[in-house]
């Protein structure tokens, strides 16, 4: 019995992919064959709706076949698929749990692709997918949803910043966390807020208090989550940053070579657009303004009442599940809070003292935890019995060198953010440790020792004050702090552009012939050349008044409203040094003129210049690299470090390694340091670049890669030939040469 031949039509019904190809490119001619299938799956999506469960396979084959048909040219016929997207969202709502994998997964993604085509927004897919994803047990349609989710918000916000849908969508993740504190569901909600948080999709206030509230949520692991995030989620956003602009590092030089000598294709020709693209959308970047990114810690909208939350709910509170590892989390960030906010919680410190003891695991972490807790503003009663604690656990004689070395480090580092917390008798004692024969434990003390010649110089000894701490002390350039005193209206590095125009001043002089410490006039022509960018005229009104010459018992004395006039600058040095004493007198007595003196003058009798603002900016940068130095003192960085960067344990540990003694092994890695674990010679590294950068070998090295035996016909004739034919072919290579090759393209 032969093939019975199939019509045309039957075979377009029976082909749906051939079908949907031709209503691509000429709907009306097929719209009666779009009809006839979108009826047939009407008619199996009703009987799949009767009964769910039992539906057989090749009905669930079917029906998930022309999902996928009428998914793809819905857009086609707009009238008549005016119901498939409810269909979808119905099937999917109320029977998700029940529906075949592949069917399941069919229908969530012909929904992508409705709101791909613009059939659905944004908000009906999310408000269909959240709901599921929160309820459903499926570990795999879990997966998946959270991923058609993300995908949809990075696409939606691809272009230009969807604030509508945005504000939707977290109003739905708070709702999903303040409804019911103590659901898993919010873990949801904390995921997919990290995520498009590292993405730099959402960045304002309100993702923030989407993680505060899941920090302050019951269950664990939504509080777990919501904390690591205000730890850790700006740090994930800056590596993700780095890894986005890594990715589009795309070398041009040899994406051109490449086309230039392989055979050209469209393929090639469509990467080297591609590419194109890919360049100039990176040089738009970096040409335009740099966008703001806040840190978490900055969007909060009441720091005070979090980190009192935080601290009754999670650390206070003797009902609390959390084991120590997620308390000890809680503790960093209200620690942290405390520190960057300069809030006030006085309850917190004496939190502290049952955890301070060597005994206590993870006690390092306290001893930074209570660091990044104390700033200038805390009461130094609140400080000392837990500096005093501190000093009576782990400083004696009796303690490990580690624990002596990581309790001096802490001291230190409180110390640091409140000079106040400290006395005398007990600064004393614990400088005394740099005597020990320990060296982490002498590291300690001697960092302490050095910290309170610049900010409690007073306390030590005089012996201990060291020569600038006395000559500070003497000039009254260091003074006894007080509680709260802050130094409000100074610019950062003002004194280091006084002191270098005090040094061009000097240098100016000197050249001049001039005695260089000699007082003088300001310095009106670094003034005038620092403002003609400006084009701005100087009054002189001020400079006008000369040395005013009357005679009086014999004396000449200078009358002259002209600066030609002057005397000569040593009677002037002579005239301010003989007033010295009186000055320096009356300093002490009034402490007002005293901080008046200290003040620069730079800020209180001149408007920086541009070419000031440039110069005091250099200096800056010269001074933050020579602070950098582990050779000079560093206690500005040391007091603002945690202000933006946490202070970790190993920090607090670091002094009682210094004196640990390393195996050879341990010496090995650290002699490798960042060395590749390869050694490559400088012929086999420029080879491996000229083989990453697509460019081809020469000659000579391409005949040392072949075998042995292809080459040794050559060698022999090379061998037997005579001196004549030798000298030909010489020849023949010289005039090969000048005329540019075989090929003859010299000069082209």
């Amino acid at each position: 019995m032969g093939k019975r031949k199939v019509g045309a039509l039957e075979k377009v019904d029976a082909d749906l992919p051939n079908l949907q190809y031709k209503i691509r490119r000429d709907p009306q001619s097929y719209k009666d064959d779009f009809q006839n299938q979108y009826n047939q799956y009407e008619t199996l999506r009703e009987l799949f709706m009767q009964a769910p469960a039992s539906a057989d396979d090749n009905g669930i084959v079917s029906l998930r076949d022309l999902i996928d048909f009428v998914s793809h040219v819905a857009d086609c016929y707009p009238v008549i698929t005016a119901n498939f997207p409810n269909d979808l969202v119905q099937i999917l709502s109320l029977h998700h749990a029940e529906l075949e994998v592949e069917l399941r997964d069919k229908i969530v993604g012909s929904l992508v692709l409705l709101k791909n085509k613009d059939v659905i927004d944004s908000a009906t897919l999310l408000n269909t997918l959240f709901p599921i994803l929160v309820s459903t047990p499926s570990k795999s349609l879990r997966a998946l949803l959270f991923q058609k989710i993300l995908s949809d918000l990075r696409s939606s916000n691809a272009k230009t910043t969807n604030h509508r849908l945005n504000r939707t969508i977290q109003t739905v993740l708070y709702n999903l966390l303040t409804s019911d504190r103590a659901s898993p569901k919010g873990i949801w909600a904390v995921k997919i807020t990290r995520e498009l948080w590292k993405r730099q999709i959402w960045t304002d206030s309100k993702a923030v208090e989407i993680m505060k509230e899941a920090s302050l949520a019951e269950n664990d692991k939504v509080i777990t989550s919501g904390v690591r995030f205000f730890l850790g989620g700006d740090k994930e956003r800056e590596e993700a940053a780095d890894e986005s602009s890594d990715e589009e590092n795309i070398d041009m030089g040899q994406l051109r070579h490449q086309v230039g000598i392989n055979k050209k294709t469209k393929k090639k020709q469509k990467e080297l657009k591609q590419a194109a693209a890919t360049v100039k959308k990176k040089e738009r970047k970096k040409s335009q303004p740099h966008p703001l990114n806040f840190s978490a810690f900055h969007l909060l909208h009441d720091p005070q009442g979090f980190a009192e939350q935080l601290f009754s709910r999670h650390l206070q509170n003797t009902k609390s599940k959390l084991n120590l590892d997620q308390k000890l989390e809680v503790l960093q960030l209200v620690s942290r809070l405390v520190g960057l906010h300069k809030l006030t919680v006085i309850s917190l410190y004496s939190f502290f003292i049952k955890y301070l003891t060597p005994r206590q695991p993870k006690v390092t972490s306290f001893l930074a935890s209570l660091a990044q807790a104390t700033h200038s503003l805390v009461p130094p009663d609140a400080l000392e019995p837990l500096v005093q604690k501190i000093a009576n656990e782990f400083v004696s004689e009796a303690s490990a060198s580690e624990v002596a070395a990581a309790g001096l480090n802490a001291i230190r580092e409180i110390c640091a953010r409140q000079p106040l917390a400290m006395n005398d008798t007990l600064l004393q004692d614990l400088v005394m440790y740099r005597k020990s024969k320990d060296k982490g434990t002498m590291m300690a003390a001697k960092g302490l020792l050095s910290l309170y010649r610049e900010v409690g110089a007073e306390l030590l000894k005089k012996r201990d004050r060291g020569k600038d701490a006395t000559i500070g002390m003497k000039v009254g350039e260091i003074k006894e702090r007080r509680y709260g005193e802050e130094a409000a209206g100074e610019i950062e590095g003002l004194e280091l552009l006084e002191q270098w125009k005090a040094d061009e001043r000097r240098k100016k002089r000197e050249e001049m012939g001039l005695p260089p410490d000699a007082p003088s006039d300001e310095d009106s022509e670094d003034e005038a050349e620092n403002w003609k960018n400006w084009e701005v005229e100087e009054d002189e009104s001020d400079d006008e008044e000369g040395w005013i010459n009357v005679e009086s018992d014999g004396e000449d004395i200078n009358i002259s409203d002209s600066d030609d006039d002057k005397p000569p600058a040593a009677k002037k040095a002579k005239i301010d040094a003989g007033s010295a004493t009186p000055d320096t007198t009356g300093d002490k007595e009034n402490p007002d003129a005293a901080e008046a003196k200290r003040i620069s003058k730079l800020a209180t009798t001149r408007i920086l210049t541009p070419a000031d603002l440039a110069k005091l900016q250099e200096l800056r940068l010269a001074s933050s690299i020579t602070k950098s130095m582990p050779s000079t003192k560093r206690r500005q960085a040391l007091e603002a470090r945690h202000a933006d960067d946490p202070l970790t344990a190993a920090e607090i540990e670091a002094p009682g390694l210094l004196g640990k003694k390393t195996t050879k092994q341990e010496k090995i890695e650290m002699a490798k340091g960042d060395r590749d674990q390869t050694h490559q010679s400088t012929t086999a590294m420029r080879k491996e670049k000229k083989r990453a950068e697509g460019k081809s070998t020469t000659n000579k090295e391409k005949s040392r890669q072949k075998n042995f035996f292809m080459t040794l016909g050559k060698a022999k004739s090379k061998n037997k030939r005579s001196l004549v034919q030798t000298q030909k072919t010489l020849r023949g290579h010289i005039e090969r040469k000048k005329r540019g090759g075989k090929r003859g393209n010299q000069g082209q």
